[in-house]
């Protein structure tokens, strides 16, 4: 695997591609505009043009969609048809559930699901896991938010509207008391303390992956949930319920990032904990962080920027590396974490 093409070269794109190249593959990068000034090869391409992408795919490795959840069937259909290694970002079940069923006749690997949530919190996730003898729970936490919030929503969209709007609506998938359930989007708040600061928690869509499937019959209490400043859910029930913004999803998501556009100084929080027995004894074990901006290539990144491109493009190494499969269907909590925090890319999340 050598030349990778990026789909989609926004801040997450554009790093992802940036990253890529640093780590010796040969990038090129496709946008519907042109973008100029870039490390790698940038070409002008409607994303949405499935003939046109498909020629324009034709002779890559590897395909990385950094697109809106709503393209990535059709690109990974594309990848399929071409015998391409295909990974995403999306938090979106249904489109995995479809990328799932191409992998059982895929020449390449088929990865969705690699960035920060689902993706590397999976990968904390069943690390956890796999340190208890009998392991009860694993809850995983993410919130991506402003250092400084304003306002009583107390949150700036530095992250896809479309993916953001389909995680507080879509149903979510937990297992309770050993049973797959699917509960509804922005329930079950709950308190959380990051170095002093508190959050509050609440259920949304996409975040545990494949794990359910994989841990039913071992980890009887499983959940996600987003975490945000206090108060954010009750804005969000009233937002999507009372006004029935629910039923206009897009005009939905172009009113949110016109009142609350992104930042520059964000903070990417990360909640895992587990409970279980070791040695008889019962213990519960954390992986608790917070990360801020970095300076990556002489820019400075945005949280959720690098973490999502970082987690996506340690992935990638691996694969290439021969540290993970390079065939079928590549879920998160098949990746070891000592080896993901090995890489160059992932080992910025070490802390």
């Amino acid at each position: 695997m050598q030349n990778v093409a990026v789909l989609g070269l926004g801040k997450v794109g554009t790093l992802a591609g940036e990253l890529l190249f640093e780590a010796g593959f040969t990038v090129t990068g496709l946008d519907s505009r042109a973008r100029d000034g870039l490390q790698f090869e940038a070409k002008i391409v409607d994303v949405a043009d499935l003939d046109a992408l498909r020629t324009a795919l034709t002779g890559q490795d590897a395909v990385l969609s950094c697109l809106p959840f709503f393209l990535n069937t059709n690109v990974a259909l594309i990848a399929h048809d071409l015998g391409l290694h295909y990974f995403d970002l999306t938090e979106d079940v249904p489109t995995t559930k479809a990328i799932l069923k191409l992998a059982e006749t895929s020449k390449g690997l088929m990865a969705p699901q690699c960035g920060l949530a689902p993706g590397f919190v999976g990968i904390v996730g069943a690390d956890l896991i796999s340190q208890f003898d009998n392991c009860r729970s694993c809850r995983m936490r993410v919130g991506a938010l402003p250092q400084n919030p304003t306002g009583q929503m107390g949150y700036s969209f530095n992250w896809s509207p479309e993916g953001v709007v389909n995680e507080y609506l879509n149903d979510c998938e937990v297992l309770e008391g050993g049973e797959v359930k699917w509960v509804s989007p922005m329930e079950w708040i709950e308190k959380v303390v990051i170095g002093g600061i508190e959050l509050e928690a609440f259920t949304t869509s996409g975040g545990l992956g494949t794990m359910c499937e994989t841990y039913a019959k071992t980890v009887p209490n499983m959940d996600y949930k987003t975490m945000r400043y206090p108060g954010h859910v009750d804005l969000m029930n009233f937002f999507f319920h009372e006004l029935l913004m629910l039923d206009r999803r897009k005009e939905a998501g172009e009113i949110l990032v016109n009142a609350k556009p992104p930042v520059s100084d964000d903070i990417v929080y990360i909640h895992v904990s587990a409970e279980g027995t070791i040695d008889g004894l019962q213990e519960r074990r954390e992986f608790v962080r917070g990360l801020k901006p970095l300076e990556i290539a002489g820019k400075h990144r945005t949280a959720i920027a690098w973490t999502t491109a970082s987690s996506v493009v340690a992935v990638i190494e691996m694969v290439r590396d021969g540290e993970l499969a390079n065939s079928g269907f590549l879920k998160q909590e098949d990746i070891p974490l000592g080896t993901f925090l090995k890489t160059k890319n992932g080992a910025r999340y070490a802390g």
